[in-house]
Parts: structure tokens; sequence; C-alpha cells
């Protein structure tokens, strides 16, 4: 396996709306400021893989409008997948383990205000059972709620605390939407309220990834990938165990997060509830700093905030503040598939 790591994260301010913009304007400044701060131009990137929806964009292959603001003259290696960006990542490192890149320009981007997310959402369900039921993605993150307060893993007010400590941590982020003392407000969908649930807005990421020396001469503490893994579970809902997520525990087992402690994890939980799930499956104690960045919680660009997990725990290496963090996105109703990375500062796997 390749030594492979994240050199470089940038990601737009997050926010309810950006008429103004459109994606190719949104992310433009981001790409500029990832490249810029390795110092690699465009044409030394070896591949280039990105993530978003057509039905946020609400027409098809929207995605190649996005190609403007990376340059596609002359011809570079692309790829793009219909995921949140850290599936784009997944398909990049594996690029580049097959040693036809050394380089990668990962990014995502979702612009959720021009339509009702809610409804948007309900088109990744089952079309033939669930679907045609219309059940949008509050009201079936409110049934994995309820089944968690029914099991006993938690109640309203543990849930408050879990959107109140997430906000609180965003304070010190500069692109978050949400942030410091927001009101729980009223239930949108019992148990759920307001405060239990994520902002709507739009935004963008990008992340560079490098290979072994490459990654080491262009930034000075890399965020090495020491695991990665991807799992999804069942597709009906009613087969599943909302209170658990075995997908997620799978991918952690497979990304080595269980061989050694981490000291981090950003996890993708948009509902403060998938939280309590996540924490459960992942075996996360109260000596982990959980979400430092305030998580989902605070911005939640649709397609864009499980990459943003990866860039915050990367980040968080660079700077020297994490040796060994957990990072997890995460795709589906009520956490049907989902994506663990295990990274590493250097000091650490020595």
């Amino acid at each position: 396996m390749r030594d492979v790591a994240i050199v470089a994260f940038a990601q737009s301010a997050h926010r309810r709306r950006t008429d103004e913009l459109s994606e190719v304007d949104l992310l433009m400044p981001v790409l500029h400021e990832v490249l810029g701060a390795t110092g690699l131009k465009a044409n030394e990137i070896g591949f280039t893989c990105s993530g978003s929806a057509d039905y946020l964009a609400g027409r098809a292959f929207s995605f190649t409008m996005a190609l403007d603001g990376v340059g596609a003259h002359p011809p570079i290696s692309e790829s793009h997948v219909e995921m949140d960006g850290a599936w784009a990542l997944y398909e990049a490192w594996v690029k580049i383990q097959t040693g036809e890149a050394d380089t990668a320009l990962v990014y995502s981007y979702g612009k959720s205000s021009p339509g009702r997310v809610r409804d948007v959402l309900t088109r990744q369900l089952d079309p033939y059972y669930l679907a045609p039921l219309w059940p949008d993605s509050i009201a079936l993150a409110a049934l994995q709620a309820q089944a968690l307060i029914d099991a006993g893993d938690t109640d309203e007010g543990a849930l408050a605390e879990i959107g109140a400590r997430n906000r609180t941590a965003a304070v010190g982020n500069p692109y978050a939407q949400l942030t410091g003392d927001v009101p729980a407000g009223d239930h949108l969908v019992h148990p759920l309220r307001t405060g239990d649930c994520p902002p709507i807005g739009d935004g963008a990421a990008a992340v560079v990834l490098a290979a072994g020396d490459t990654a080491r001469a262009l930034c000075e503490r890399p965020a090495w990938i020491r695991g990665i893994d991807h799992r999804i579970e069942a597709h009906s809902l009613g087969v599943r165990d909302l209170t658990d997520s075995p997908s997620a525990r799978l991918a952690a087992e497979h990304a080595g997060a269980f061989e050694r402690p981490v000291d981090t994890a950003e996890l993708h939980a948009p509902f403060t509830s998938q939280e309590v799930v996540l924490r459960k499956a992942l075996g996360l104690g109260d000596e982990v700093r959980v979400n430092p960045s305030g998580g989902a919680l605070a911005a939640n660009p649709i397609m864009a905030a499980g990459l943003i997990r990866l860039g915050e725990a990367a980040a968080r290496i660079h700077r020297g503040e994490s040796d060994r963090a957990l990072a997890h996105a995460t795709s589906g109703p009520c956490l049907q598939q989902n994506l663990v990375a295990v990274l590493e500062g250097e000091s650490a796997h020595e």
C-alpha cells in the first residue's frame, strides 16, 4: 500500500442562500485556495474527482459545468461520483494506490437553497415501497430518534445538549453557518426540534491528496490516511435496527480505527440523534473530542459535509492539534451508508 495523505484543505463560508452565485462561482475561490496552499498548478494534478448531486442542481450532468472552475484544457484525468465528496476522496485514494497518479484534487459542492431539501432527499429512497409515501428526511430521522429514546439510549434533553455542544464548538469556526447559543426550538417532527436538525445552506470544499515524498514536500505535517473503508446497510428501513450502525462499525474496523485510540473524531451526524448512534457504533468515549469544528449541526452543505469532516480532521493534524483522528461521512436515510477514515500525523506513525 502506498502512503497517501491529505496535504491541503479549503472550504467556503457556508451560507443559507447564495442566489447571486453559480456553482462555479461558489467553487472557484475554494479551488484557488487549496491549490495555492500546496503551490501546485492545475496541470500538476494527476487526477481530479468531484462529488455532487444533479437533483440539487435540477439538471442532468450538472457537474460538467463545475469543471469550468477546474479547467479541463489541456485534457485532464477526471471522474465524478453522484455522492458526497468523501466518496470522491475514496476514489482518488484508490487511483493513487494503483500508481496511476501521485497527486489528486478532490472537491464537492452543494446548493440546497433553490429547492426543498426535505423533498429532494426522498428521491434516494426505495422507489417501489418507500418513496411513493414521500417520507421526508426529517421524518425519517425522527423515527430513528424515537427508536433511540424507546431503547433508553437518549432523551430529548440529552439531544439538546449535543446540539448545544456542537454549535458552541463552532464559535471558533469562521466557516460555520450556525454557531453559539441556538434555542432548542419547537418540534419539527416529534421528538426532533429545530435545534436537533442541521441548517440548510450552500457551500463547497476541496482537498489535495499526495503520495509519499510528494506529500512531505507539499505539506509540513501531512495527514496520512492510515485506513479508509465504506459500507452500506439494507435499503429497506424496516429490516434495520435504527439504534445501531453496523456499517459504520464495520467500516471503522476495516479502516483500523479500533487498533489504537483516536484523540479526535469528526462525525457527519446531521441530526443530534445520529451522533448517539455513531458514538456507540464507533466506541467513542468522553476522552475523544467529537466535532471540534461544530460538525454538520453547524454547517451542512449537502454533498460537501462529509468531505468537510475529512478536511477538518486533516486540518487539525496539519496544525499539530491532533495526532490520530477519525473522520466519518454518511449518505442516505438514517445513516444508511457510512465511510470511515483514520488520519495520523507523522509522529503518531513513527
